[in-house]
């Protein structure tokens, strides 16, 4: 009898810990019934050319999360319909300059014949979708609508966001109309889309044990911040196209004033290496506008006549150019170069309260990298003068400036809405993480201006820094990347543009075209232990890293402010970056057992 008890506990526990096994790696469903979608509106797409707004009652909490999701992906605002039929003419007034209109409605709110009147009327020029959430008998007073709906029968958190992110396509539509509702909504009815975007609903379909992933990645960033490796940071994580981690650590800087939070912007350093100017140069390259075996006299008329006339534009990628690492451009300057106060004469801001003169970069520090000493290429140097060159070679050929090419080849389109250059002129510098407190070249805190020096006297655009972004933005620019080249439903890059720049190009170094990759030399560990050997990426001076992974379809991205108040090395002896790559490579491992 003990032992028939004991068999019956352990089946009891098998079953239970069978049912916990398949509800943890059950698919994820979304129930989103996608309708009116003949002319394939929905993913919404050219996001470069809407101008978003959702429009929803007030007093609808439970629907409050379904703007946040949308600003995920496009920048969006919110409306509120008026209480009073009477103000009506109002939100029709404030919406003209909108074209794309998502109205969020409860099937309750389908009785307000006046409000159906005024959604039906801002259909004429406009883009209109409707999400409607509830009881499915309700859509019979939808039948004159022609314009999508996405309709959930439940209002939960989990059916708002999955309504969010079908409607721009960060999850696939699949379901059907479960019985008819009316002549136009009948049993089946339903279109398919396909997930052409980032996913944010956790990580449930894919076995990962959050909790504990948690835990070891909450660990790792304290020991950095007791440590004073940096002050604060921001981890995120992407899977397969789903977002498997997201969280903020610490604060801005150590007096704990301001907690630093998943949307803030953060000085990317040498990021901007993979993030703004490869692009550009993949682009030119795979439309046949540069050659990587042409030289820089070819591009360049100013590079003629210089020792880097011949320079092939392919080893300035690799960093085998033969060029100087670093040219510290502000221990040369001399006395009335900066001033305190912006002129004509002064035009280029540097940081708060400093300008430099107007020209520096055209007139000194241009000039100085093309007389610059040029050592025999071949080997590898990694060098910031390459990437200086690159933009140079980029502005040219496009006939505009980088950050202007970039924001209207690919960010915008991609529904990037914080990375770009200088971004105190685009955002309240509260949401800007700040760097070093400069106490020797521009004496000043830097916050929302390039940390790096040379940058920062080009005007705080140059190619190897300068650009700032929020971890979502690389988010995106990585999966577009693990994707090659697609995102959206659209193409940026032909897949062997992708293959060709971020593979192992070089006989003598583990580089890619213009990216950084995994280093063959397993001793080094670099970027961390359990990284494929397919991974690359790049590191920040300022303590950031993106990583791709196609092997193990991973984005992993780190970004914080190592540099405050002063440049300090222990992020980098601690290993705090591997080591969070690390922890996600375990749970992704632990959930396949």
């Amino acid at each position: 009898m003990k032992k028939l008890y004991t068999v019956y506990l352990l089946v009891a526990f098998l079953g239970v810990a069978h049912e916990a096994y398949t509800r943890q790696h059950a698919p994820r469903v979304n129930h989103t019934v996608l309708l009116n979608n003949q002319t394939r509106i929905v993913p919404l797409r050219d996001l470069q050319r809407r101008n978003i707004a959702y429009i929803m009652y007030n007093n609808e909490p439970a629907l409050s999360v379904f703007g946040e999701i949308l600003k995920r992906y496009a920048p969006a605002d919110a409306l509120p319909i008026p209480a009073q039929a009477d103000a009506y003419r109002q939100l029709d007034g404030a919406l003209k300059f909108y074209n794309t209109l998502v109205f969020v409605l409860n099937t309750a709110d389908l009785a307000n014949k006046r409000l159906l009147q005024l959604i039906n009327a801002q259909a004429v020029g406009k883009e209109v979708i409707l999400a409607v959430f509830g009881d499915g008998t309700k859509l019979a007073e939808l039948d004159f609508v022609h314009f999508p709906i996405a309709w959930n029968p439940e209002i939960t958190e989990t059916a708002v966001k999955n309504s969010a992110m079908s409607i721009f396509g960060g999850t696939a539509c699949t379901a059907r109309l479960p019985q008819s509702f009316s002549a136009r909504y009948a049993s089946g009815a339903g279109f398919t889309t396909e997930q052409t975007r980032l996913e944010y609903a956790g990580v449930d379909a894919l076995g990962i044990d959050h909790a504990r992933l948690e835990a070891k990645i909450d660990a790792i960033l304290a020991e950095a911040i007791r440590e004073r490796a940096t002050p604060g940071a921001v981890v995120m994580a992407i899977k397969s196209g789903q977002v498997i981690f997201e969280k903020a650590y610490g604060y801005h800087t150590y007096d704990r004033q301001r907690r630093t939070a998943v949307s803030d912007i953060f000085d990317l350093a040498s990021i901007t290496k993979i993030a703004a100017t490869t692009p550009a140069i993949m682009r030119l390259t795979e439309r046949d506008i540069i050659n990587l075996d042409s030289t820089m006299g070819y591009y360049l008329l100013q590079a003629q006549g210089t020792n880097k006339k011949d320079t092939k534009l392919r080893d300035i990628m690799l960093h085998e150019a033969g060029f100087v690492p670093f040219i510290a451009f502000y221990q040369h300057l001399k006395s009335g170069d900066l001033s305190t106060d912006s002129s004509a004469a002064y035009a280029v801001k540097v940081a708060d309260s400093c300008y430099i003169r107007t020209g520096y970069y055209e007139d000194i520090m241009w000039p100085t990298m093309l007389q610059s000493k040029l050592n025999a290429s071949g080997s590898y140097v990694y060098s910031d003068v390459s990437m200086y060159v690159m933009k140079e070679i980029a502005e040219h050929q496009t006939g505009l400036p980088i950050q202007d090419y970039i924001q209207q080849e690919f960010y915008r389109p991609l529904g990037m809405q914080t990375a770009g250059y200088l971004p105190r002129r685009r955002f309240d510098k509260s949401h800007i993480v700040p760097t070093e407190n400069d106490k020797t070249f521009r004496k000043t805190l830097l916050q929302g201006y390039v940390h790096d020096q040379g940058a920062a006297m080009a005007g705080g655009i140059a190619g190897h820094a300068g650009l700032f972004a929020s971890a979502n933005d690389l988010a995106i620019y990585g999966q577009l990347l693990l994707n090659r080249g697609t995102y959206g439903g659209e193409r940026y890059f032909k897949a062997e543009t992708i293959d060709l720049f971020t593979s192992r190009q070089s006989a003598t170094s583990r580089r890619g075209l213009g990216f950084d990759r995994w280093d063959p030399d397993t001793a080094k560990h670099y970027p961390s232990n359990l990284a494929s050997d397919a991974t690359f990426g790049h590191t920040g001076y300022t303590g950031t890293c993106i990583w791709i992974d196609p092997k193990a379809q991973l984005v992993y991205i780190f970004l914080s402010n190592r540099v405050h108040p002063t440049v300090s090395n222990k992020l980098i002896s601690l290993n705090i970056r591997g080591r969070v790559q690390d922890a996600l490579y375990e749970a992704i491992n632990a959930s396949k057992s």
